[in-house]
């Protein structure tokens, strides 16, 4: 799977550019603040429909024109087809083959897509929202309906938030919107957690060995999954229904007192240990580092296994923060086989066969060159 070429129109500072890229190694230079990140943005945009960067499309649109397109040529499976996204003040148009997709699902996974960005280095030790966008933009890619769920939680949660907040004032009394909302919840909140858990065990597949290797066999590494239920992973669905709904009636006068849901997705995280200790609170930034990039190759591996074909590597601007033995550990492990795209102000620091050949960007203001 690789982009064959990419269009930006009114996109950040891009006015109007049209791009060939090449199916193993493409390097993005530039100074900082020049555009070699809106580059990136608009390729992961590209795949998932929204930014990594913000939450809000119209700072995403060049100031006083009414829209941005991006546009797409990938191939995958031997087969090449067009991806459009359309941002404009009025919403978002996903195109697929040249057709508008109204539901997000049928969109998202036609591109896959692994960023590694130096944020990503707090995918450890940041905050657990981080550590569930990221297990859930992954599965995501892999089973697109997963991301019908989520959405649905997110829109009952808000609606049950807000049911709480006026049962905790006495602006209403009556609970029984109460337990259609948490019905509502409970269903899509299960799913949701059984998906993760057959998500994490194929992670752990991938993630132990990667990481006893990055580690030259000093560290082991184990991913746990901490939910705000008491739930094991080998359940079945109907009975994490069931331990929902015992939750729920167990925390509900709390959860009126508080104004909030108390248990559910929202509320989970993960778990890293090396050596049986938690790499969060006692690992050193050696091991932390060793954690996310292990679970960032992982990603790739476990694409791959899952759809038939490596996903597309963005490095935006992490090769810096790694040193020597890492940077050469991931661009050892994806050489040859996974179609890359390398931020960075210089190369200079780069010493890596795999960057023999490599096609060189050169990104100032807006504009970008190509160097054969």
């Amino acid at each position: 799977m690789h982009i064959k070429e990419i269009k930006l129109r009114s996109f950040r500072n891009y006015n109007q550019i049209e791009l060939q890229f090449d199916d193993k190694i493409n390097v993005i230079i530039g100074e900082n603040a020049q555009g070699k990140t809106n580059l990136m943005e608009a390729i992961y945009l590209l795949a998932f429909t929204k930014s990594h960067r913000t939450p809000r499309d119209k700072e995403l649109i060049q100031w006083s024109q009414e829209y941005a397109k991006i546009e797409g040529s990938v191939i995958k499976r031997n087969r090449r087809f067009p991806l459009e996204i359309i941002l404009s003040k009025k919403g978002k148009k996903a195109k697929l083959n040249h057709l508008e997709q109204k539901r997000l699902s049928d969109y998202i996974g036609a591109l896959n897509v692994v960023m590694f960005a130096p944020e990503d280095l707090n995918l450890v030790k940041g905050s657990p929202q981080v550590r569930r966008r990221f297990i859930d933009m992954e599965i995501g890619q892999i089973q697109p309906a997963y991301i019908y769920h989520l959405a649905q939680y997110v829109k009952v949660l808000k609606q049950r938030n807000h049911l709480l907040k006026d049962l905790q004032r006495h602006r209403q009394t009556d609970k029984t919107m109460l337990y259609v909302l948490t019905d509502q919840l409970v269903e899509h909140a299960a799913t949701i957690l059984e998906r993760r858990f057959k998500f994490l065990k194929l992670l752990r597949n991938w993630a132990g060995p990667i990481h006893k290797s990055i580690s030259r066999s000093l560290e082991t590494l184990e991913i746990h999954y901490e939910a705000s239920v008491q739930v094991s992973e080998d359940m079945k669905l109907e009975t994490i229904v069931n331990r929902y709904q015992e939750k729920y009636s167990e925390i509900e006068d709390k959860e009126i007192d508080r104004g909030t849901t108390l248990a559910g997705p929202h509320r989970d995280d993960l778990l890293f240990h090396v050596n049986e200790k938690n790499v969060q609170t006692y690992g050193s930034q050696g091991q932390q580092r060793t954690t996310a990039l292990s679970l960032k190759l992982a990603e790739i591996e476990l694409i791959h296994n899952e759809v038939g074909e490596y996903p597309v590597l963005l490095l935006d601007d992490v090769l810096s923060e790694l040193d020597d033995y890492r940077q050469s550990h991931l661009l050892q492990t994806i050489q040859g086989k996974v179609q890359t795209f390398v931020s960075t102000t210089g190369i200079d620091g780069i010493n890596h066969e795999a960057m023999a050949g490599a096609e060189i960007f050169r990104v100032d203001n807006g504009t970008i060159e190509t160097e054969k």
